[in-house]
C-alpha cells in the first residue's frame, strides 16, 4: 500500500508508528572521486525513482510551456475528511493561481508516493541508520504547546522560524527583536527525546518542512559562507583550495570559486556534509517522516502564514520580513553562475541532489548553449 499524501493534510496524525521491523534503507555507495575515507552510504535513485523523476520533469515542463493551462489539475487525494478549508484559502492566495498551486502539490504527492511506496524505503525514523536517524532527529525542532514537528533545512529560511519557535515558547518578546539568532539556546529538539517521546510526536504532532530549489541553495549557501563567514572560509575554504588549485598562494579561504565548491560537493558523501549543503532529503527523510505540509521558499509569505493558522498560533506573529542587508539569489545570478560553470561538474553533481529536484517537483538545471546565450 502507498503511504499516504503529503499535502494538504486534514488532521494530525498518519506519522511515524514506531515499526517493529527495523528495516535498513537500501543504499548504494557513491564511486569516490578523491580523497576521503568511507563513510555513510548515499541513498540513490532505482530505477523506477528516475521513471518518477522523468515523469515530473514533463509535467514541469508542459507547465511552463503553458500547455496545461487548459488542463483542469488531477485531484489532490486529500486524507480523510477533504481538503481543510485553510488550505483551500492558501491556494487560492497564491500569486501563481490555484491550478499552478494545486498541479505543484499534485506532483509532489504523487512522486514522493511513488518512491517512498518502494519496499526498500524507510517507513519510519527507526527503519534509518544510526547516522542518518540522528540527523534527522537534530533537524526536527519541537513546539510542544502548539503540538507540531519542523524540519529545519538551512539556507531555506530557517532562521526566521527558529524566532517564531522562540516566540511561541516565550523566549523572544517579538520576531522582530534585531538579535544575532542563537540556532540552539532556547530551542527543543526531537533528538533530546527518548524513544516512546519521538514515537508519540511523530505520530501525533503536525509535521511541516520548506523546501528550495537545490541550485539555488547550494549558490545561496556558497555566497554567503565562503564570502561572507571567516569560520566557514577557514574551516572549508582552505581545506577547498589546497585540494582542487595547483597554485594555492596565500589563500585565507575566502576566494573559493564556484566551481571548487561543487567539485568538493562531488567528493563528498552526502551524509557527511555540511548541514548548509547536504541533501533536503538527508536532512529530513521524507520518506521516513510523514510530513502534513511541505512549503516552498518561492511562495514562503503564503505557506509560513498558512503553516501559522494550521498549528493556531496567536494572531499577533507573523513571519517576518526579509532582512534588509539579505541579498536574494535572483534567476539572473543563478543563470551567471551556472552559464559560467563546467557542464561537466553540474552533470555529476546532479545524483546527490535529484531526490531533492524530483520529490519536490524543482525542474533539472538547464545549462544548454541556447540557454546561456540569452
Amino acid at each position: 500500500m502507498l503511504p499516504r499524501p503529503l499535502c494538504p493534510a486534514a488532521g494530525r496524525g498518519g506519522g511515524d508508528t514506531g515499526t517493529a521491523g527495523r528495516r535498513a534503507a537500501v543504499c548504494t555507495r557513491p564511486r569516490r572521486r578523491g580523497g576521503g575515507g568511507g563513510g555513510g552510504a548515499v541513498l540513490l535513485p532505482s530505477m523506477l525513482m528516475f521513471a518518477v523523476i522523468l515523469a515530473s520533469s514533463g509535467l514541469l515542463l508542459m507547465i511552463e510551456r503553458g500547455i496545461l493551462a487548459e488542463v483542469r489539475p488531477p485531484p489532490l487525494h486529500p486524507a480523510a475528511g477533504g481538503e481543510p478549508a485553510r488550505q483551500r484559502s492558501a491556494a487560492s492566495s497564491s500569486g501563481g493561481g490555484d491550478l499552478e498551486y494545486q498541479v505543484l502539490q499534485d506532483t509532489r504527492n504523487r512522486t514522493i508516493n511513488a518512491v517512498c511506496g518502494q519496499r526498500a524505503m524507510p517507513r519510519s525514523v527507526w527503519d534509518l541508520t544510526p547516522s542518518q536517524r540522528r540527523t534527522v532527529l537534530k533537524h526536527l525542532l519541537v513546539s510542544d504547546k502548539y503540538r507540531f514537528l519542523y524540519c529545519y533545512v538551512p539556507k531555506v529560511a530557517c532562521s526566521n522560524w527558529k524566532r517564531i519557535l522562540k516566540v511561541l515558547d516565550g523566549a523572544l518578546e517579538s520576531v522582530d527583536v534585531k538579535l544575532k539568532m542563537d540556532h540552539k539556546n532556547d530551542l527543543v529538539f526531537l533528538s533530546d527525546m527518548k524513544p516512546d517521546e519521538i514515537s508519540y510526536r511523530l505520530k501525533n504532532y503536525y509535521k511541516f518542512i520548506f523546501v528550495r530549489n537545490p541550485m539555488e541553495r547550494l549558490l545561496s549557501a556558497y555566497r554567503n559562507k565562503f564570502g561572507e563567514i571567516k569560520e566557514y572560509q577557514l574551516k572549508y575554504g582552505v581545506e577547498i583550495v589546497r585540494r582542487y588549485r595547483k597554485s594555492r598562494g596565500q589563500s585565507t579561504g575566502n576566494d573559493v570559486t564556484f566551481s571548487e565548491f561543487l567539485q568538493y560537493l562531488l567528493d563528498e558523501e552526502a551524509e557527511r556534509m555540511n548541514e548548509h549543503w547536504m541533501p533536503i532529503y538527508n536532512l529530513c527523510q521524507p520518506c521516513a517522516v510523514r510530513y502534513d505540509f511541505i512549503g516552498s521558499y518561492e511562495r514562503l509569505n503564503v505557506d509560513a502564514n498558512y503553516v501559522l493558522e494550521q498549528v493556531q498560533s496567536p494572531s499577533f506573529i507573523r513571519f517576518p520580513e526579509r532582512q534588509s542587508w539579505y541579498k536574494p539569489v535572483t534567476a539572473e545570478t543563478l543563470h551567471y553562475y551556472l552559464c559560467n560553470t563546467q557542464r561537466r561538474l553540474i552533470k555529476e553533481l546532479l545524483p546527490k541532489y535529484i531526490l531533492d529536484f524530483s520529490l519536490f517537483a524543482y525542474p533539472l538545471p538547464n545549462v544548454t548553449s541556447e540557454f546561456c546565450r540569452q
